[in-house]
């Protein structure tokens, strides 16, 4: 048999390997074990796995060796899952007794290749059982898995516990330290090495090229690499481009770019370093010019290459470029089942917006591994299609794959987007079975998707949990608390991870933005406006167009002006910010007049902007201007009216008394109608005193929202106010039956950048007496000027008696006689409140306004109010 080993060296091609097999099975060779297991091994090198495993399965009592090379074919071709089941089966089959060592580090690839780690540790109970645990193959196979499972304490026992560490050992150990994201430690384990008389080789300097690109360290890089040419550690063209890369992942382009040109020839192993460094620097259009340069210059492609500028045709969107790669891989047969094409080819046709050639490319590969999976669910989460990403981790599911912490982030962010809280549920505990709930990227997973879908205790408790919080897990939860109405806390969180020394960035800024504009809380805003310039994040489109609104929304329309006067490139976002910000002051024709500058500036508005015009029309009560801008955004810009377009139009409608009107609209929608819609109607019969169409709405708005205590309150204020006791107290009735209970009204005031919330009522505060005080001689000086309660409030149907002690202590009177007593004269007093003021507190503000010769600005659930001289800038419309 030894006279046939040169003929397997010579068959290059599957052809002469078929013929060399036929004369095998001719002469009856095929039946030794010998030449079996190299026609084995030479079908798996040629990709012919089926040959190999018909080889396999033709000869009657295969060894132990014959079963390693099998494995080994399965492995080489990132055929894990089927490795494991021929695991399973040679165990089924063999004596436990005769199983080899060299079976092992075969098997132990395909756990990596899984992630399993469970699996992993089932076998390194074979492996002691069998008493190969003090084999040197074995250990660094188990170093491997379990650092690329990221076991990292047990992978550092097993290495402990080797009792002759060689350079193999060592370097795998370093690497698991660099490929955890612990550079430091992998450079002191290399120190380690030297010291202990260990000779590093090409593939440990590998590991600390990472190190040094993972660190940015320039100094550290330029030491490696004197390391390398001082010790003559072997020139490869694989060390060459890592040197390149690991230069330009620490900012040193220079050293990169010349480093690729002393290179002795163009080679795809320098060009791709190149292409990587031009990809890190956004250089995109240079990265192609060298995949130009390659072509011309006949140099063939890699796997590093072809991902690199798979990359850059990626962020370009340069589709004809990418597909002359992708026809490149076909050409060529590199299979998309490799790691590195398939998923690079997804995001290549994702980002050029073909996501159909996604799932072609997917479909075409036969074997697919978790991180293919992985790119397919990305893209769909990323473009919301959140039911198609969850319906493929079923299916990764199903088809025997066990997920990653990227599979289980992506899933969740998509759970996230559909509020789908009980698979969100259903994955964390996969995700504790699986020992990934303490991943970082999937605990930041969680937090996000547990806020999105409205659970923010949950999400709190990941966040309490997280023993190691990155700039992300902080701002997860500041975000999350900020879309859940938390916004007191999240900015709590946000002036806890300032104390913490944890410096914000752009997404942390902008939370606390919009946290502030929630809650009008103006020096708080101004404060994060200051340091958000000693940080140096940059004044993007986004971060102007965030603050404008703030501005606005704490009412100080003067500072939005000027943020957004000093936006120099101004997106539809920022249009609509401030046309939003004229549109809830009720600044009409600042708002009209600004919308014809954003046309003429060649900015084309969408629906947000055409919601702030509804609103400024809806609170000036121009029912002409509100008509022409709801037709103007279909008829001239094809944008179709959403709900919220109509509810501003009925809204508009309705406080303007054509009442008939608005009904009609309603009833004409073309998409449902909503509890919003009816309840604006509903506030127009209050207003203009109509009683006809109550029962028909408070039919259709319990119907669509029967457990909203908020319309119970207004229906029944509204019998109340037309004398309707007996629809009074059915409302109240209902709310009883339902166990439903009436949103407590509170007022906030920011004074001395110190928040201050009052409770309808309230006596638990300090100055208390002194407030109370100050709002009795308030309603004597504003009954002098003719200030009365009006006979026909709701408050007299509930207490005859107490009415007037009721309404003299809502929140917002509260906040008003506060802010009085701790500012100085003259002071702009700036007021928030969660529920509609009432006409009560709305005419004695008015009073308070020209008694003590302040503005006051009060913001409410509807609009902002400017108190000023007696009048509002409502005019008592809203």
């Amino acid at each position: 048999m030894t006279l046939y080993m040169p003929l397997f060296r010579s068959c290059t091609t599957l052809r002469t390997l078929h013929q060399l097999h036929a004369h095998l099975c001719i002469t009856g060779l095929h039946r030794d074990l010998l030449s079996s297991t190299k026609l084995i091994e030479s079908y798996a090198k040629m990709g012919s796995i089926q040959s190999a495993q018909l080889v396999f399965d033709s000869f009657p009592t295969p060894d132990s060796f014959m079963w390693s090379v099998l494995f080994k074919t399965y492995v080489w071709n990132f055929l894990f899952k089927h490795a494991i089941q021929l695991y399973h089966e040679m165990l089924s089959k063999s004596n436990h007794s005769h199983v080899s060592s060299f079976i092992f580090p075969s098997i132990l690839r395909a756990c990596s290749g899984l992630g399993d780690v469970v699996m992993g540790e089932k076998v390194h109970g074979r492996v002691v059982k069998c008493g190969f645990e003090l084999d040197g193959v074995v250990q660094t196979a188990l170093l491997s898995m379990y650092g690329e499972c990221g076991s990292l304490d047990t992978a550092r026992r097993v290495f402990d516990e080797m009792p002759i560490r060689d350079v193999v050992s060592w370097s795998s150990m370093i690497l698991n330290y660099v490929r955890d994201g612990q550079a430091c430690q992998g450079l002191d384990m290399f120190r380690e090495m030297v010291f202990n008389g260990v000779e590093p080789d090409s593939v440990t300097m590998l590991s600390l090229t990472e190190a040094s690109a993972e660190l940015g360290a320039h100094k550290i890089a330029r030491s490696v690499h004197g390391y390398v040419v001082r010790r003559w550690i072997g020139r490869s063209e694989t060390l060459e481009s890592a040197v390149i890369i690991m230069y330009g992942r620490c900012g040193d382009f220079d050293s990169a770019e010349l480093l690729s040109k002393q290179t002795p020839r163009k080679n795809a192993a320098s060009c791709s370093a190149l292409i990587f460094c031009y990809n890190q620097r956004a250089l995109f259009a240079e990265a192609l010019n060298i995949f130009r340069v390659m072509q011309e210059n006949d140099v063939e492609l890699n796997s590093s290459s072809i991902v690199n500028i798979l990359f850059s045709c990626s962020q370009l969107g340069c589709l004809r470029e990418g597909k002359s790669v992708h026809c490149f891989v076909i050409r060529r047969q590199i299979h998309p089942d490799f790691d590195f094409a398939g998923p690079s080819l997804i995001d290549m046709y994702a980002n050029c917006g073909k996501l159909g050639d996604c799932q072609k490319v997917f479909n075409a590969t036969q074997d697919r591994n978790v991180v293919l999976w992985n790119s397919l669910i990305a893209v769909y989460s990323q473009n919301s299609l959140s039911e198609e990403a969850l319906r493929l981790l079923v299916k990764l599911h199903w088809d025997g794959l066990l997920p990653d912490s990227f599979t289980l982030a992506c899933s969740l962010a998509a759970c996230g987007d559909i509020c789908f809280s009980e698979l969100g549920k259903q994955i964390h505990s996969l995700a504790l079975k699986t020992r990934l709930s303490s991943n970082e990227f999937v605990q930041n997973s969680l937090i996000g998707m547990y806020s999105k879908c409205g659970l923010v205790e949950a999400a709190g408790d990941i966040f309490n949990a997280t023993n190691q919080r990155d700039i992300v897990t902080w701002n997860s939860m500041a975000s999350g608390l900020v879309q859940n109405g938390n916004s007191i806390e999240a900015i709590s969180l946000l002036d806890h991870m300032h104390s913490v020394r944890l410096q914000m960035d752009k997404v942390s800024f902008l939370s606390a933005i919009q946290a502030c504009s929630h809650l009008s809380y103006l020096e708080k805003g101004k404060w994060f406006h200051h340091k958000l310039i000693l940080y140096g994040v940059e004044m993007d489109s986004q971060i102007l167009s965030a603050l404008t609104d703030m501005y606005a929304k704490c009412g100080d329309i003067k500072l939005a002006e000027i943020v957004f006067g000093n936006t120099s490139t101004r997106t539809v976002a920022s249009w609509s910010a401030m046309i939003s910000g004229y549109g809830m002051h009720g600044f009409l024709d600042a708002a009209v007049s600004l919308f014809s500058q954003m046309i003429t500036s060649g900015v084309r508005p969408n629906e947000v902007t055409f919601m702030g015009l509804l609103s400024a029309c809806s609170h000036a009560g121009s029912v002409e201007d509100g008509k022409f801008y709801f037709n103007l955004m279909s008829e001239k810009f094809g944008i179709e009216p959403q709900l919220g377009h109509f509810v501003s139009l009925v809204d508009l409608l309705s406080r303007a008394g054509d009442l008939d009107s608005a009904y009609r609209l309603i009833k004409s929608m073309p998409i449902p109608t909503s509890a919003s819609i009816w309840g604006a109607l509903l506030n127009g019969c209050r207003i203009h005193r109509n009683m006809e169409m109550i029962d028909d709405i408070q039919k259709n708005i319990l119907e669509l929202e029967p457990e909203s205590p908020g319309y119970y309150v207004q229906l029944s204020n509204i019998y109340a106010e037309g004398g309707k006791l007996e629809g009074f107290g059915k409302m109240r009735s209902m709310m009883k039956n339902f166990g439903l209970k009436k949103v407590p009204g509170y007022s906030i005031i920011e004074i001395n950048k110190s928040i201050y919330r009052f409770n309808a009522g309230d006596k638990l505060h300090s100055q208390t007496k002194e407030v109370y005080r100050l709002l009795d001689d308030l309603k004597c000086f504003a009954e002098q000027q003719g200030y009365e309660l009006e006979s026909n409030s709701p408050n007299h149907v509930v207490e005859h008696g107490s009415s007037e002690r009721r309404t003299w202590s809502h929140s917002e009177r509260l906040a008003i006689a506060f802010g009085i007593i701790n500012t100085s004269p003259g002071t702009t007093l700036r007021i928030s409140k969660n529920l509609r003021v009432c006409v009560e507190c709305h005419t004695f503000t008015k009073f308070v306004s020209k008694i003590t010769s302040r503005t006051i600005i009060m913001r409410d659930i509807n609009r902002f109010h400017h108190f000023q001289g007696g009048t509002c800038s409502c005019k008592d419309f809203w």
